[in-house]
């Protein structure tokens, strides 16, 4: 029997691990976060920015608005203003479908 470990999540992501994660440059990150009052990381003693997770989630509905669904960061910021609970839903429900399809393509190439 395979034996997986459950992976662990962590507290805080850097800018590099962020940009990692959405494939774009740590400068429209730093750009989003002046933008949008929704992405607050921490930082450290260094300055450093320090991401959360839900500062990820976050980032995720900003992505998913701006770079999927080719929403203005005006328009992206008015739909976030009106229909906050509708965007992230509809985001979360993209993200889950991105997830799975993910899993269904590394199942297939095991096969």
């Amino acid at each position: 029997m395979a034996y997986k470990e459950k992976e662990v999540e962590k507290l805080y992501y850097s800018m590099g691990e962020l940009s990692a994660m959405f494939n774009v440059n740590a400068s429209l990150i730093r750009f989003w976060e002046k933008e949008f009052d929704i992405i607050n990381p921490h930082k450290n003693k260094k300055g450093n920015r320090m991401f959360t997770k839900e500062d990820v989630d976050q980032f995720r509905i900003i992505y998913n608005l701006v770079k999927e669904r080719g929403f203005t960061l005006q328009g992206a910021k008015d739909k976030l203003k009106n229909n906050k609970e509708d965007t992230i839903g509809t985001s979360e429900v993209v993200y889950s479908l991105q997830r799975i399809k993910a899993f269904l393509l590394e199942l297939k190439n095991e096969l």
